[in-house]
């Protein structure tokens, strides 16, 4: 195949992408198989001969898409949404001609000025202050991971970079227990430690709050640590807890501690003004990041990490070898310096085609409709005794068991879950909550309907009188 037959292979590949999407309904969400079966498909040995793409596009067509689960099902209800919208299909695919490597900006000006623009554009829509700007990482974990490093060389005097770790008092990163897993790994990547992360004490509302987080900060001093920064969450994975941003966020300046604000599912509803109570005092952080691929439908990867001043950031991960320097030219912004990989993906792009697709009020139509429908759908489920909240609708998500009177709730709901998986309908994931197992509903698929939301009660009555 040469570049002759790209015409023909990408119409093929569109066709047949269009088809996916018009019946994807008619698929169980989930995968319906079992571990090893795409490997006995597959050959053993690589071919040592080219292959025609006749039979690879077969192959693929027989193998792949009965084995995947399918994330863009209206009716996939489980972790978040990972969203893929159609102009950002186009983009994505506008950009994979290209395959620029977005490292400098004298490789690739437009990747580079653009995510200047779209960051730009979401900080304003967000109601963040003009000083923020920020970068496009591929997801989460490396933005988190990125404010964790800064956190500790801001803390050395930037010493750790050159000198290590050996020889200096532990350091102390701050995070409550509903935080995302993505900071215990970026404790452990940074040579922090696990035992050096910090889980300060929530309250009923399983939201950090301020006395608790000087409490710890002032007995880690006390004992000898040195605190290094304080990682707050909006919108936890679990069961979408948020943090007191404003009053933890002030005590961190107490102590002049970097911090970091998680908001990789929450943010994205922060387009709505009448949500932006959840992380009110935000503005006061020097990281927060989002993923509009969750939730405003840009396809995964895309994060934004906001930065109130890139400066700290940029020591810390900036390297910049003679090889590639720009020559000729002004300071200009380089954005490998902001982020751990030098290679980088044309990301902007598909933002810049979401947002003039859809337009700041299509996407907080979403929203808002997600949030409402999930809220209905929750009264619904309380309004049957075989049921119990477990814990209240946060924006587009809540928690509940199948708990018929006299019967071990933690089984009936992992057995109810099991089967609803299987039978293919919807699909929904399980948390772990103050020692219970539990189902997490949550709404977010760019093109679900009021429908799709409410069909889960009944789907899962019908199952549950099945055990």
């Amino acid at each position: 195949m040469d570049h002759s037959d790209f015409t023909k292979w990408s119409h093929r590949a569109t066709a047949w992408g269009q088809e996916y999407l018009d019946t994807i309904r008619a698929r169980p969400v989930r995968a319906q198989v079992k571990p090893g079966d795409v490997i006995a498909r597959l050959p053993d040995q690589a071919p040592e001969d080219p292959e025609d793409m006749e039979q690879i596009f077969a192959d693929f067509e027989a193998i792949v898409p009965d084995a995947m689960t399918h994330w863009q099902h209206p009716k996939f209800f489980a972790y978040f949404p990972t969203n893929a919208t159609t102009p950002v299909l186009v983009a994505e695919q506008l950009a994979s001609v290209m395959t620029a490597q977005c490292m400098l900006w004298q490789t690739s000006p437009a990747a580079t000025e653009m995510e200047q623009v779209v960051i730009g554009w979401l900080r304003d829509a967000l109601g963040l202050p003009a000083r923020f700007t920020g970068t496009l990482q591929d997801t989460a974990t490396t933005a988190t991971f990125s404010a964790v490093l800064t956190m500790r060389e801001r803390a050395l005097d930037w010493q750790g970079l050159t000198a290590g770790l050996n020889g200096t008092n532990p350091l102390r990163i701050y995070a409550s227990a509903q935080t995302h897993s993505s900071i215990d790994k970026a404790v452990r990547l940074a040579g922090i430690g696990q035992d050096n992360l910090v889980k300060v004490a929530t309250d009923a509302d399983y939201s950090m709050q301020p006395e608790a987080l000087r409490d710890a900060i002032k007995a880690d001093l006390a004992a000898g640590f040195t605190p290094a920064g304080v990682v707050l969450c909006v919108g936890g994975t679990s069961i979408g807890a948020a943090d007191n941003i404003a009053g933890c966020l002030a005590v961190a300046r107490e102590f002049d501690l970097y911090t970091h604000v998680d908001a990789a599912w929450a943010g994205s509803a922060m387009l709505c003004p009448e949500f932006r109570w959840l992380w009110e005092g935000v503005e006061a952080a020097d990281s927060i990041v989002l993923n509009p691929y969750k939730w405003l439908g840009a396809m995964s990867d895309c994060s934004v990490q906001f930065l109130a001043d890139p400066t700290p950031q940029v020591r810390t991960l900036g390297l910049r070898p003679a090889y590639l320097e720009t020559m000729g030219t002004e300071e200009i912004t380089n954005f490998n310096e902001w982020s751990i990989p030098l290679g980088r993906r044309f990301r902007a792009l598909k933002l810049w085609f979401l947002i003039r697709a859809y337009g700041l009020s299509g996407l907080r139509r979403r929203i808002r409709d997600h949030v409402a429908w999930v809220g209905e759908l929750a009264e619904v489920f309380r309004a049957d005794a075989a049921f119990s909240i477990s814990t209240e609708p946060r924006l587009a998500l809540f928690t509940f068991q199948y708990a018929p009177e006299g019967r071990d709730a933690d089984a009936l709901t992992a057995a109810l879950l099991a089967r609803t998986n299987d039978d293919g309908r919807i699909y929904l994931t399980q948390t772990l909550h103050e020692g219970r197992f539990v189902i997490r509903m949550t709404a977010g698929h760019f093109d679900c309907t009021r429908e799709d939301v409410m069909s889960v009660y009944p789907i899962l009555k019908e199952l549950a009188a099945q055990l």
